[in-house]
């Protein structure tokens, strides 16, 4: 399933982008049953979870938020990370706002996130604060395991938000009811905010820069997705989000915890770097 130019035009103007019906029904069965794995500690984590052995999957999962980077250490994550679906897009939108990029693609993160009922969204915020692309090619795909929608705490996007490349100023917000713990960026006009409200199996691709949140889930069902982020392989990627990397300094500093999807990875020269062999789940406690 490719995108059109008009999608993609659309991607470079808005900053987003929806495609239907991109994972099928299997995938989904598939990324849903790998929640419960982490939730039980079938995979490798930082802090072992505190469920009992008979234990049911909605008394495993109902405190846990997100999962951080599962790729790391699920076999099911990492297929997500290639899958042809995704790429197919990605090898289109990613740098269409670079005149010369040749469709390279490289993932660096992965997250899973569960959100059962109650628990809460993020406020405003930037991707690319968190992980610099240097060139503005970072995009999230965002996977809809469930329906999303503004009742369960579905994405809001601020159209065109990404255009000028700007990083707004962030800082604590006063809403412990919607959002978790994260700064939240300020400064701009939300008025034009939109729900993005989805069908389980479509996929939101967004600019890393496109100001964008959630509320908190309303209804009595999880809105779990997956969320990988990629940017052009050629562009380096200064991000260090364990520790600092020894023998770089920041001008040259390129992050090799990287899998490339697609194209020609001018980099590889420099190896990649081993991943981390366990992985952070965070649990939400009101």
């Amino acid at each position: 399933m490719g995108v059109s130019d008009a999608q993609v035009r659309s991607y470079v103007d808005d900053g987003f982008l929806v495609v239907e019906g991109l994972l099928s029904g299997s995938d989904l069965d598939e990324i849903a049953a790998d929640v419960v794995r982490f939730a039980r500690g079938d995979y490798p984590l930082a802090e072992p979870p505190p469920v009992t052995a008979g234990s049911s999957d909605e008394e495993a999962t109902r405190s846990v938020l997100a999962v951080h980077f599962p790729h790391w250490v699920s076999p099911v994550a990492r297929r997500f990370v290639q899958h042809p679906g995704l790429v197919e897009v990605l090898t289109r939108i990613t740098g269409a706002h670079l005149p010369h990029w040749d469709g390279g693609v490289k993932c660096m993160q992965s997250m899973l996130f569960v959100k059962p009922p109650g628990l809460p969204g993020q406020a405003w915020h930037q991707d690319e604060r968190f992980i610099p692309t240097r060139d503005r090619s970072l995009v999230g795909a965002w996977m809809a395991v469930d329906d999303a929608t503004v009742d369960n705490g579905c994405l809001w996007v601020l159209p065109g938000s990404h255009r000028n490349g700007y990083l707004w100023p962030t800082g604590p917000h006063d809403r412990p009811d919607e959002f978790d713990l994260a700064d939240e960026s300020h400064g701009f006009d939300e008025e034009a905010a939109v729900p993005v409200e989805v069908e389980r199996g479509s996929v939101v691709f967004f600019n890393g820069y496109l100001l964008h949140r959630s509320f908190r889930n309303c209804s009595h069902g999880y809105r779990r997705a997956l969320v990988n982020h990629y940017c052009n392989s050629w562009s380096l990627l200064p991000w260090a989000p364990t520790k600092t990397v020894p023998g770089q300094e920041i001008p040259t500093l390129d992050n090799r915890t990287v899998t490339v999807v697609a194209g020609e990875d001018p980099y590889a020269w420099r190896g990649t770097s081993k991943t981390p062999s366990s992985v952070f789940l965070r649990r939400y406690a009101p």
